[in-house]
């Protein structure tokens, strides 16, 4: 009985050995055809193939993935700057006499750029001023400071500083109620900086949803209103619900606007800052209230989604803008970053109400 089970035991192992050698010498076989959409040796696949021949039973079990997985791309300092290089923005009169918007692009220094955004009111000489000098004060403030949110501040307040005196030195009344908002974004490789006054937005894209970086100042604000009435000004709504500091000017910061600094009017700016992931944010939007006060900020980053580059982008939500029917003038400034195309869009969003008061057919 003993020697039968030893009998049995050896010819099971011959017969399992004999189609273990069969099966390795088919595949040896195949191997050696030729691929032609290999690009691994022979050599190489026999020898992963007898590797994985004496499979564990434990090698068997688990979750295996269909995709294999992708870890997020990091972002160098020469794609950075290729995207950095690739900036939109356009600017249109709309349906008004006059262009008072103003931007700026600069490199300040190797790795910062500013990119500013002023929409001016009363006469272009307070937007004028702020986009030829706003890159020289920052750098100069750059001088004494390390502090990026300090040196906007500080340039801010100096800018504004310097126009009153020179407005009062010049003693032409006609500048007394010239003003800008700003809205002026500081860009190194891993830091946002935003400093504003006024209602020009800035709108961060971050995996396609809109961030707003900036708060309009506006005197339906309670704490600006109140500001304006410590300093002896008044608030006055218009007959659409407007409300306006000292029934001229409607918002409560502005650069510019002397008349009205001592009633409340300043040019201290809100600071906010952001650190950057090139991998989830797409780009960063700066317009003028001709382009916000009737586009939403997610409308907006739709938008640019859909288009190809920011030049694009930057005349495709002016034109959007118009065609809602804004009467102000339009300005759009687009800067891409590392997710830049990552979010699109391919539904367009638009505004049914919107559209028929742009086309006049209720009128």
């Amino acid at each position: 009985m003993a020697t039968l089970a030893v009998s049995l035991v050896y010819r099971h192992g011959r017969l399992m050995a004999g189609k273990r050698a069969k099966l390795t010498s088919c595949l040896q076989q195949k191997l050696c055809r030729p691929c032609p959409f290999s690009t691994i040796s022979t050599k190489m696949n026999r020898a992963a193939i007898e590797r994985s021949m004496p499979l564990s039973a434990w090698e068997s079990f688990g979750i295996w993935l269909d995709d294999p997985v992708v870890l997020p791309p990091r972002i160098s300092a020469l794609q950075y700057k290729e995207k950095i290089a690739n900036i939109g923005c356009v600017s249109q009169i709309g349906k008004r006499r006059e262009n008072e918007d103003r931007f700026s692009i600069a490199e300040l220094s190797a790795g910062l750029v500013c990119f500013a955004v002023f929409d001016g009111h009363g006469g272009t000489d307070a937007a004028e001023v702020c986009s030829r000098y706003i890159g020289h004060y920052i750098q100069q403030n750059l001088q004494r400071e390390t502090d990026l949110e300090k040196v906007l501040l500080n340039s801010f307040l100096q800018m504004d500083s310097d126009f009153i005196q020179n407005v009062y030195g010049l003693k032409e009344g006609a500048l007394l109620t010239s003003g800008t908002t700003a809205t002026v974004a500081l860009l190194n490789e891993t830091l946002l900086i935003v400093a504003s006054v006024g209602d020009s937005p800035a709108i961060l894209c971050h995996e396609g949803k809109a961030k707003q970086l900036t708060d309009d100042h506006t005197p339906r604000r309670r704490d600006e209103q109140k500001r304006i009435k410590d300093c002896g000004g008044f608030i006055d709504w218009n007959s659409a619900g407007d409300p306006y500091v000292n029934g001229r000017l409607a918002m409560t910061r502005s650069i510019g606007d002397v008349d009205l600094k001592p009633f409340g009017v300043t040019a201290r700016p809100d600071v906010n800052t952001v650190e950057l992931d090139h991998t989830k944010d797409c780009f960063l939007i700066l317009t003028t209230d001709g382009v916000s006060g009737i586009i939403e900020a997610q409308e907006v980053c739709d938008i640019v989604k859909r288009c190809q580059d920011p030049s694009e982008a930057a005349a495709v939500v002016n034109e959007q803008a118009l065609q809602y029917g804004t009467q102000d003038n339009v300005t759009t400034m687009v800067v891409p970053f590392g997710a830049w195309g990552k979010h699109s869009t391919s539904l367009a969003h638009t505004s049914f109400g919107r559209m028929m008061v742009a086309s006049s057919r209720w009128s």
